[in-house]
């Protein structure tokens, strides 16, 4: 890694991250460990610690630093818990979760983005790669602790929420217009799920959302 390139990290962390009140010492030390320049393409490395969406490809983008550290923080994911994320990327954002769980699952509608991100991660072994259509849910043999969508839906779907242990909690950023909100959903009992509303935001939605029913009058 360039001087140059340390030093935007360094400023990422200090004057984009910290300054937005990100104060989880798990999630700055996450931030810090992992390189964003590693997770998109070499042409753009020196935009890499610029707070901003950057392309991927496949009119896909990486999150900005600062909206996922937030996010991180407002989900709070623990060491000992299991994480589903619907979005994989260049995997980027799978990178600082592994950091902070005890195991991800991730999954990918393009298939070419979950191979680079495996490339991507290939030393991390808490990692479960997966290709497929989340836009209406994803099928597990047992409920899970987290789930953080990386991209926006209109609502969250039922399966998702069927698929927490009580206890757990969902990440999603919920609506179609801007500003769109960021929340987090906790199972508090087998019937019962509370959200909260964490901050404003716009980001892409999820590929193959299932459009609303329209009322006709």
């Amino acid at each position: 890694m360039s001087q140059s390139l340390k030093k935007a990290h360094f400023n990422m962390l200090e004057q984009q991250i910290r300054p937005s009140e990100v104060r989880n010492a798990r999630v700055l030390k996450a931030l810090e460990d992992v390189l964003r320049s590693d997770f998109v393409d070499e042409s753009l490395s020196g935009l890499a610690y610029a707070d901003t969406e950057l392309p991927i490809g496949f009119d896909q983008t990486i999150l900005s630093p600062v909206f996922v550290a937030r996010m991180l923080q407002a989900v709070d994911v623990q060491a000992d818990e299991h994480v589903l994320e619907i979005g994989t990327g260049t995997g980027y954002v799978t990178a600082l979760l592994s950091q902070l769980a005890k195991h991800v699952t991730t999954v990918e509608m393009i298939a070419d983005l979950s191979e680079l991100a495996a490339r991507n991660l290939s030393d991390n072994d808490n990692v479960t790669f997966a290709v497929g259509d989340a836009s209406r849910g994803w099928s597990l043999t047992d409920r899970i602790d987290v789930i953080v969508l990386t991209a926006a839906f209109h609502v969250i779907p039922d399966e998702y929420l069927q698929s927490l242990k009580v206890g757990g909690r969902i990440l999603a950023v919920v609506g179609k217009n801007d500003p769109m909100m960021v929340t987090v959903t906790r199972r508090i009992s087998e019937r019962e799920w509370q959200t909260d509303s964490v901050f404003e935001t716009v980001i892409p939605a999820i590929i193959n959302e299932e459009p609303q029913p329209q009322f006709e009058f």
